[in-house]
């Protein structure tokens, strides 16, 4: 039997933080969380085998689960298996045990013959590390490009099928505008793996996005980013847009709270409405993700610039130019909860439910990820006294440091 304790931890479980508890791990599952005095003393008795961790009063908090992004450490989980299997194999480093790798329209390497080859060689990488809950397919069905490029108008119900085959079982998230005449047709088909349908990309206006949330479009992905302003309905009279029918409607919503893709006052507003259950952080994170400042070769073979440890990337425009828009982000999950805290004012308990627990709800993975409690995955990582991840463990084995 596999089994793990780690002792004298402050586990955040639920809207609190237990002090100097211990939990108790076997076979990848969470079986106990209890004071540690009470552990201590059954180790002392030799009931309790196994490896044992002394966290020295670190944060025990859920594994982070990211549900977009393209990219970290130089890489591009569309570009290839392998570097796919190496975004698995890093992201624990930042705390992430489950992700949804994001992929755009078409194919970078020539070894791909089209994109349905390039998606299957993807659904059958063999992986270790951060757990892959599925694919985010990010372009297919969008009306706005924003930063992605190689766009086909093909909004068919067989292009859907043919997706989903291509990724043979795996869990398939799609990204939506709602403006796009027949989407709500295709939704029932889209959200057949018990996942709603991402909205993004879109200037729909509230009807369309009413009209898509009831079909299963029941989340709306780096909201505000790609969600531009309808206008004034008349002098004086603010317009009324997709914006408004995502916080009136039955949803659910992710931000990139890197300090520049969106206000910190639309993350408080979404709060408000929302609750906070229904809010979560991603990172949208493009090959710059995880890297120093300096210039990559990111989504869609755009040259773009990071000017700083978790900045956006933006085009690059060339040397002495201000840089250009927005392009994914070189966030980090343990950055978006850092910003969490100090931006949103957050405690720690709040700000780790919007990296973990709501995530998993948003997937359908709620009873088995995203909390530290008995019966859920022995998924968590340990923070500093500054929330810095020093380990991670993923069903109860170091993913971070190895």
């Amino acid at each position: 039997m596999d089994r793990l304790v780690i002792n004298h931890a402050f586990a955040v479980v639920r809207e609190t933080i237990l002090e100097d508890f211990s939990v108790i791990c076997e076979n990848g599952l969470i079986t106990e969380l209890l004071p540690s005095k009470s552990v201590t003393a059954r180790i002392e008795g030799q009931s309790i085998e196994g490896l044992s961790i002394d966290a020295k009063g670190q944060y025990l908090v859920p594994g982070f689960i990211d549900m977009h992004i393209h990219g970290f450490n130089g890489k591009l989980v569309k570009h290839s298996a392998g570097d796919l299997a190496a975004v698995c194999r890093e992201l624990p480093q930042r705390g992430v045990t489950a992700f949804l790798p994001t992929l755009t329209p078409g194919v970078f390497d020539t070894q791909y013959n089209d994109e349905y080859e390039l998606l299957s060689d993807l659904a059958c990488a063999q992986t270790n590390g951060a757990q892959i809950a599925g694919f985010f397919l990010e372009g297919h069905f969008l009306k706005l490009t924003g930063a992605i490029k190689g766009m086909e108008p093909d909004y068919s119900a067989a292009r859907v099928l043919a997706l989903k085959k291509s990724l043979k079982g795996r869990k398939c998230v799609f990204g939506i505008s709602p403006e796009i005449e027949g989407i709500t047709g295709l939704l029932p088909l889209m959200c057949g793996d018990g996942v709603p349908a991402f909205i993004t990309h879109t200037c729909a206006n509230y009807d369309q996005t009413a009209k898509a949330i009831e079909a299963g479009a029941r989340h709306a992905t780096h909201f505000y980013d790609v969600f531009p302003y309808p206008g004034e309905q008349e002098d004086g009279v603010r317009g009324c847009g997709v914006v408004e029918a995502v916080m009136a409607g039955e949803t659910t919503v992710d931000f990139i709270l890197d300090g520049e893709h969106v206000h910190p006052g639309a993350v408080k507003m979404a709060l408000a409405c929302k609750g906070p259950d229904n809010v979560c952080l991603v990172t949208d994170a493009n090959i710059n993700a995880g890297m120093k400042p300096g210039v990559y070769r990111g989504i869609g073979g755009m040259d773009v610039i990071m000017e700083y440890p978790g900045g956006p990337a933006r085009e690059f425009l060339g040397i002495g130019k201000k840089p250009g828009g927005l392009t994914g982000s070189g966030l980090t999950m343990d950055l978006a909860l850092k910003n969490a805290v100090k931006l949103l004012n957050l405690s720690l308990p709040q700000a780790s439910a919007m990296v973990s627990a709501n995530p998993a709800r948003v997937l359908g993975l709620n009873n088995e990820r995203g909390r530290i409690e008995k019966g859920y995955r022995a998924d968590f990582c340990l923070l500093d006294k500054n929330l810095n991840v020093t380990a991670c463990y993923i069903e109860g084995k170091c993913a971070y440091p190895v």
